[in-house]
């Protein structure tokens, strides 16, 4: 476990998640329009990193720069928990960019989706980013966002564009916002989301919930704290991390290590190539 004190983070390299039905969510992601990568061994010091015994492997999936690897463990943690809903600390969702959220939905759905959002996808306030959004699950229980921007943002193109940021729920934020800012990562502005229509985004009565950009040095997807003010945040048991639930952000930063904010939420940092082997690569690069 690295320290938190010391630790300095760059840019986000990948996001994992754990699955226990690999070859179901490698159809899954492949259908909304990821590529499917090679499968490699999980490196033993990296088993050792999480006090798990036995093997495992890794199968990437990317979306032009970006990049979902899904981690399969052979002893088996437990399976995506349910009535687990945004206000809940074991949440954690990967946003995905699309130029129609309807469309993307109706394909998603189609490959066994599961949807979070009562009403389909709903346009957020001109306060709340204008953005056009829906939550939903993928087919083990992994929460997901599709975010439609207004025109004229930076996301250009067709079909499924990229990942925008992963979004944690937290008991604290000022507490999240500072144990993030002594990592390195900076507050891009604060909103306070709430009224109707984030009640049918996040399927909670009278939702209200601080959200928190968090950005790195790089230009990457970025983290997002999510701070539920109604309903009250539920501080949940921490999670194992061969738990479908035990998502995690990998990180380029400037030491190797294993670190959990106040909450639980995994993080796995990686310093780059060069620095530990001498070979050259560009910050930011796997």
């Amino acid at each position: 476990m690295c320290s938190p004190v010391t630790a300095r983070l760059t840019a986000i390299l990948a996001f994992r998640l754990v699955t226990r039905e690999p070859e179901r969510l490698v159809a899954f992601y492949t259908g909304l329009g990821f590529a499917a990568g090679e499968v490699k061994a999980i490196p033993a010091a990296e088993m050792a990193l999480f006090g798990l015994q036995g093997g495992g492997w890794r199968r990437t999936l990317s979306l032009g720069d970006q990049r979902i690897e899904l981690d399969h463990f052979e002893q088996s943690g437990r399976p995506y928990p349910p009535g687990v809903t945004g206000a809940d600390t074991r949440f954690q969702h990967l946003a995905l960019v699309t130029d129609d959220a309807a469309a993307a939905w109706s394909r998603a759905g189609a490959l066994g989706a599961l949807p979070i959002s009562v009403a389909g996808p709903v346009t957020l306030p001109a306060s709340s980013g204008g953005v056009t959004a829906l939550k939903f699950r993928d087919p083990e229980g992994h929460p997901l966002e599709l975010l439609q921007f207004p025109r004229g943002s930076r996301w250009l193109g067709s079909g499924l564009l990229g990942i925008d940021h992963s979004a944690i729920s937290v008991s604290d934020v000022e507490v999240g916002r500072r144990f993030y800012g002594a990592l390195g990562l900076s507050t891009n502005g604060q909103t306070l989301n709430q009224g109707p229509t984030q009640s049918a985004l996040d399927a909670l009565a009278g939702a209200e919930v601080d959200i928190v950009p968090l950005m790195p040095p790089i230009v990457t997807p970025h983290l997002e704290l999510l701070g539920y003010r109604s309903p009250p945040p539920l501080r949940a048991a921490l999670l194992a991390p061969n738990d479908v639930a035990a998502t995690r952000i990998v990180w380029s930063a400037d030491q190797d290590g294993l670190l959990r904010d106040a909450d639980g939420h995994f993080h796995l940092l990686t310093t780059p190539i060069d620095e530990k082997s001498g070979a050259s690569r560009t910050p930011g690069s796997r």
